[in-house]
């Protein structure tokens, strides 16, 4: 009865369940892989920062820029945005799956100072107190932005609307008038409402630019572009068939250079590629073109860690030992090596992650995450794959 339940091929059923989880993970691939904006097209955005006398420029502004622009694209809900200063006053934007530059612009590049003024255009209180700022619908179901203030704010918006009841109150917006209520009675609790003609989208937008803050120098727009996703189509195209080329010679080096060992080994490496692209999948990574290019590098790493093993294993069955024991003592030399080799890799990949940006981030991603799989099927499903379906040979050769 133990001897039964210790040979039940466990190990077996748990790398196709992983094989089985991987496919749902990945397929379909155009749903559950997230494409950078060199495949998928997008919004290509440059942003340069303007010294004026109302707002001169200095170092601490344009790090403010950059991270009140990252706060409104968060808010857009863009996957895996690029956001990052060029020289002393530019800010590069790249929306991936955004194909209309100019809305993205029109969020990202306005300043959205926003100001309380009396009949006499003095400023009673700006958008600085403002604690969030959400779209609502009023008794006609028109979108409306309703506003909150902080403590601060809430004192000062209460003893505007005290002194000015009876009388409008004007809503700016970098300069412009967006709203102009009469106040009714006082409000005192820091909630109030912006009306106007908006459409839902215009509320929207106005709700993410008091939400994200204004920006604290004048911004124009340097450069904008869209990028179609032809290019991508064409990247993609070859990408894969590089990958598709490079997998069919490895295969076919592997099978007549190891026989059984080599499909063995071939089935691993379809297996590797299941995992990663489920990797990216799961995590929510944005693939490149360099991306790609670090997949495919991954590949070779694969075949590498097999042909590591497959000769340890070939050195320790010639030295006479039963094939079993060559297996295992193959693997557990192999396994140093492979490691160590790896490693080092890992921490270049992870360095070009971490230091780099834009494709060279999606490049060390991609790379990272093959390195992994490449270890553990070669580690892990190679070794069930040989353990219950390889041949034991019939001579020492």
């Amino acid at each position: 009865m133990t001897k039964n339940w210790k040979d039940f091929p466990w190990r077996l059923i748990i790398t196709i369940a992983l094989v089985v989880l991987a496919i749902i993970s990945v397929f379909p691939v155009e749903k559950k892989i997230r494409l950078g904006l060199d495949l998928k097209g997008g919004s290509h955005i440059l942003l340069e920062c303007v010294d004026t006398p109302e707002a001169p420029l200095d170092e601490d502004s344009v790090k403010r820029v950059v991270e009140i622009v990252r706060n409104r694209i968060d808010q857009l809900g863009v996957a895996e945005p690029l956001i990052l200063r060029q020289g002393e006053k530019r800010v590069l934007v790249q929306l991936p799956g955004i194909a209309d530059p100019q809305r993205a612009v029109e969020i990202i590049g306005q300043t959205a100072l926003l100001e309380f003024k009396d009949e006499t255009g003095k400023t009673l209180l700006t958008g600085a107190t403002l604690k969030n700022a959400q779209v609502q619908y009023d008794r006609f179901g028109r979108p409306t932005v309703s506003i909150s203030f902080n403590d601060e704010g809430a004192k000062l918006f209460g003893q505007a609307t005290t002194t000015n009841v009876g009388k409008p109150i004007g809503i700016y917006l970098d300069g412009n008038l967006i709203s102009n209520p009469v106040v009714q009675e006082p409000i005192l609790q820091g909630d109030a409402q912006i009306t106007g003609q908006f459409t839902l989208d215009e509320a929207q937008n106005l709700a993410i630019l008091l939400r994200a803050g204004a920006l604290p120098v004048k911004v124009v727009v340097a450069e904008e572009r869209s990028v179609g996703p032809s290019l991508g189509k064409d990247s993609i195209t070859s990408g894969l068939r590089a990958a598709i080329i490079a997998g069919i010679f490895v295969f076919i080096f592997m099978f007549l250079y190891y026989g059984w060992l080599g499909i063995l080994a071939d089935i691993a490496l379809v297996c590797y590629a299941l995992f990663t692209l489920a990797l990216l999948s799961v995590l929510q990574a944005t693939l490149t073109l360099p991306g790609i290019a670090g997949f495919i590098l991954s590949i070779a790493m694969a075949v590498d860690a097999n042909v590591l093993i497959f000769e340890r294993i070939k050195e320790e069955y010639r030295a006479g030992k039963t094939w079993r024991a060559a297996i295992q003592a193959g693997f557990d030399k192999a396994f140093r090596t492979i490691l160590d080799s790896n490693i080092t890799t890992i921490i270049a990949a992870a360095l070009l992650f971490f230091i780099g940006s834009g494709s060279v981030r999606g490049f060390g991603i991609t790379l990272t995450l093959g390195i992994i799989c490449s270890m553990f099927t070669g580690i892990w499903v190679t070794r069930v794959l040989i353990d219950y379906l390889a041949p034991k040979p019939t001579i020492k050769s």
